[in-house]
């Protein structure tokens, strides 16, 4: 891993700006040592710079935790293949048309979850092995990467997971297996995700401690109130 800089937000939260072979990311730690690690993961296409991401990271390290977010391949700054190009560009056309969707967000976000969840477990490695971080490891935002980290990785002991992305059928099958415990995040009024979509997939988690909040609004309206709730969930299964 590979610092490129570092500046002090407060007199408590560090954050730098890391390369991890070709992946970029940013980590913010807590003057405390021995901070549990949570990954911050956004939805799809949105860089690890949007300031809802940032927003949240920082809050949680002001709370005592590590947090470490990257930009999945084709976002922020990484370099899109032409094969990436025109899936995106089929989304576009399908959703200005309002035509059936769901087949073209399975040929962009099911590749996208195949790549990520690698280089997320490598990010993990790298970041516990790092002094004034160590487990237990909580997870936070994409629900599509959260599924498949939760199932495949065991030192993930808890995950908050945002309803507003597509969720591949692998990711949606895998949801049973998920037992660690589980926030939900649902916006009642979500303009691009169903509704019983989503409350159908929070009823297939395994999870026997697992809880749903919704809020009314949009897919951008989550109550800052949210992020205060989930430092008390972390703080109950992280701690």
């Amino acid at each position: 891993m590979h610092v490129i800089s570092e500046q002090r937000l407060d007199d408590t939260v560090l954050e730098r700006e890391f390369v991890l072979g070709e992946v970029p990311g940013t980590l913010w730690t807590p003057g405390s040592t021995a901070a549990p690690l949570i990954l911050m993961a956004h939805n799809n296409g949105l860089p690890k710079s949007d300031p809802r991401l940032v927003a949240r990271a920082r809050q949680f390290a002001t709370r005592g935790y590590a947090v470490a977010t990257i930009d999945a391949a084709g976002c922020g700054d990484r370099p899109r293949s032409a094969t990436e190009e025109r899936a995106r560009a089929d989304l576009r056309r399908a959703v200005q048309a309002g035509g059936p969707v769901d087949e073209v967000f399975e040929s962009v976000v099911g590749p996208l979850v195949e790549r990520a969840a690698p280089e997320w477990r490598t990010t993990l490695d790298t970041l516990l092995s790092l002094p004034g971080i160590a487990g237990p490891v909580g997870y936070s935002g994409w629900t599509a990467v959260g599924i498949r980290l939760a199932v495949t990785e065991p030192r993930i002991a808890a995950v908050g997971l945002f309803a507003g992305g597509f969720v591949p059928r692998t990711q949606r099958e895998e949801a049973r297996l998920v037992t660690v415990p589980l926030l939900f995040l649902l916006q009642w009024d979500d303009e691009g995700n169903p509704r019983q979509r989503a409350l159908d997939l929070f009823d297939a988690f395994g999870s026997t401690q697992k809880t749903l909040h919704a809020n009314m609004g949009g897919h951008v309206g989550t109550p800052w109130f949210e992020v205060e709730d989930a430092g008390r969930f972390y703080d109950r299964h992280l701690r």
